[in-house]
């Protein structure tokens, strides 16, 4: 095989010029406008979050640019880039890749993923010769809730909402039954060509040699530190044994080796799936959940023997002459990312791109419409109508669009009722303060891989906060999920309508996860897909824009600076706060706040020569490789 293509570094830059130049035309004719008044509850959460939040983006990083002939993978880690890489070079396909790579996470990237997590994956397959003209199809590992969950599973004894941290998110009660091992079993058993043993023997090596503590998962032990250490499984792994450091959590640099998480892959090496969801280590879970010191939970072996990961039906859309593919219900992730978009196509491309006040402003706007619709009908599709294709119909975006005054100041908007959707009753829910709530915790991974056959896979999973619920099952050296808090505390909204993300026994919590794929002419020419919680939408969507309408780089585009609407707020990454566009985006009704935002943006472009160049985010300790 040839050897790794010669790589060159570049400093992260941005289109400064072009944006002061755009921003000054567009603050000359914006109209002035006091901001939304925010709400003390959202404010609150807010600063909570951020106070709880070891994700948070930081400066970016020097990136390198990798590009390559047949084969490419861009994983949040060096260690599981190269270990996927070697899957391919050995003759293992994408997914088998990819598969392994996600093991390689979980030994490394304990905060953001793992065995008791789960997650969303989106496939093509090329054509071969089972497959006539090359196909997608997607796989459901969301994790669900157990069989004894009550609509008060987050409420206090006054029926009100426990506090998110740290309340509602550690310990047993938050867990959901895990569903990454199952997916990860069905995409190689359907899928790949390499057995799950195959696949397990880096991860393997890995959490029995140890690695050095990088410096991204040392500074996220030492932020949650106080809400790990109740779990005496958990400090047996990542707490500091040296006695004159008791108390502390592992430092950068230290050696983690984590052999209770090596005994885990070898048991799944050796038995499969049905070890962990019918065997010793589901029996550990349970008993882990039941007993946890904080928050007991009621997950049962009954819950774990009948889970099963699924294959769902992928969302399409297009934009612009492209095919967008992605993940259905219960992901709102490709649903909303495709809506956004939609609404945006009713519009002219911005003449100075979407990095320019007006494109920032728009995408505001379409992305307030956009979580409206997701808060008032996404769900998980098994226990509630969701109407995507209505969400998803060109005429509903063209209607909703029309009633948009695109270049004026921020209006209160609320959810529409798209084809195919029961009308809401009156009066319809105000949704002044749109935006994701931002609730949803930025723990999470993503990662592509393309291999040479043409096939490319796109994976995102989770365990929902950092560290999931805290625990980590004893004897294992996993931790568990906390993902139940994905699911809205109140099972009723203001009207006391049913909401279609409220908890129920065995459903499946909404995601905001969003792997997806861009076709041209049936074959791929984007992968993209990112950790950041609600904000994973917008995220998504602002890569297609600049990709697919600005023709930026995909390095370029993921680099670029990052605006977002959160509840009543506009957040702008520090490379635009001191640009025009600040004092226009405030003149039009945005409340602005300047915050890092915790992308880990990873994806894989086919060149118009037929190469594959990476994408990778610097916010994160990513890396790209292939051949």
């Amino acid at each position: 095989m040839p050897a790794l293509p010669p790589r060159s570094i570049r400093r992260t830059a941005l289109p400064a010029c072009a944006l002061l130049v755009a921003a000054l035309l567009w603050t000359a004719g914006a109209t002035a406008q006091t901001a939304e008044q925010t709400a003390a509850q959202s404010t609150a959460q807010t600063a909570a979050q951020s106070a709880a939040d070891p994700e948070a983006g930081g400066p970016p990083r020097t990136v390198e640019r990798v590009s390559a002939a047949h084969a490419l993978a861009v994983t949040a880690n060096p260690h599981a880039t190269h270990a996927a890489v070697d899957m391919l070079r050995s003759g293992g396909n994408a997914v088998d890749a990819a598969v392994t790579a996600a093991f390689v996470l979980g030994v490394v990237e304990p905060q953001s993923s793992g065995l008791g997590g789960g997650g969303f994956a989106v496939l093509y397959r090329a054509k071969d010769g089972r497959t006539e003209n090359g196909e997608v199809v997607t796989l459901d590992g969301r994790e669900s809730a157990p069989a004894a969950v009550t609509p008060g599973l987050f409420l206090g004894p006054d029926g009100k909402p426990l506090r998110f941290y740290p309340e509602r998110i550690t310990g047993g009660r938050a867990v959901g039954v895990p569903g990454l091992v199952a997916m990860l079993a069905l995409a190689l058993e359907r899928f790949g060509t390499r057995s799950l043993a195959d696949t397990l023997q880096p991860a393997i090596a890995l959490a029995e040699q140890g690695f050095a503590v990088s410096p991204r998962l040392a500074a996220a032990l030492a932020g949650q530190r106080e809400r790990l250490a109740p779990f005496p499984a958990t400090r047996a792994v990542f707490f500091d044994a040296r006695p004159e450091h008791a108390g502390e959590t592992l430092p950068e640099g230290a050696l983690l080796r984590q052999p209770e998480l090596a005994r885990a892959f070898r048991e799944l090496a050796a038995h499969g799936p049905d070890a962990f969801y019918r065997g010793p280590i589901g029996a550990a879970l349970v008993a882990a959940v039941r007993e946890s010191p904080v928050a007991p939970g009621a997950l049962s072996a009954a819950d774990l023997a009948s889970y099963r990961a699924l294959l769902r039906p992928p969302v399409r859309s297009t934009y612009r002459g492209f095919t967008l593919v992605g993940m259905g219900p219960p992901s709102s992730g490709a649903t909303t990312v495709f809506e956004l978009l939609n609404l945006l196509e009713t519009r002219p491309r911005p003449t100075e791109g979407w990095l320019s006040p007006p494109g920032v402003h728009r995408f505001v706007q379409a992305a307030r419409v956009a979580y409206a619709d997701r808060g008032r009908y996404l769900g998980d599709p098994d226990f509630v109508p969701v109407p995507t294709a209505g969400l998803l119909d060109k005429g509903y975006a063209a209607a909703r669009a029309a009633a948009l005054d695109w270049d004026g100041p921020l209006q209160p908007v609320e959810a529409g009722t798209p084809p195919g959707a029961a009308p809401a009753p009156e009066p319809a829910p105000r949704q002044g303060r749109a935006g994701p709530a931002d609730t949803e915790a930025r723990s999470t991974t993503h990662l592509t891989v393309a291999d040479a056959q043409g096939n490319v896979i796109a994976m995102t999973v989770t365990i929902e906060q950092a560290f999931g619920s805290g625990i980590v099952v004893p004897g294992w050296g996993f931790l568990l999920n906390n993902e139940l808090t994905d699911f809205e505390a109140q099972p009723l909204d203001e009207d006391g309508r049913p909401r279609a993300n409220a908890v129920a026994p065995g459903k499946r919590p909404r995601s905001s996860m969003a792997p997806t794929l861009a076709l041209k002419d049936g074959k791929p020419a984007l992968s993209i897909g990112s950790p950041g919680g609600s904000r994973i939408i917008q995220f998504v969507a602002e890569v297609l824009l600049r990709v697919l309408d600005d023709g930026m780089a995909l390095q370029d585009a993921i680099e670029a600076p990052h605006h977002t609407v959160g509840g009543p707020r506009t957040f702008l990454e520090p490379g635009l706060a001191d640009t025009p566009l600040l004092a226009a985006l405030r003149r039009l009704g945005h409340r602005v706040e300047i915050q890092a935002q915790a992308s880990g943006l990873h994806g894989i472009r086919w060149s118009p020569d037929g190469r594959l160049e990476a994408g990778v985010d610097p916010r994160r300790e990513g890396e790209a490789a292939g051949y």
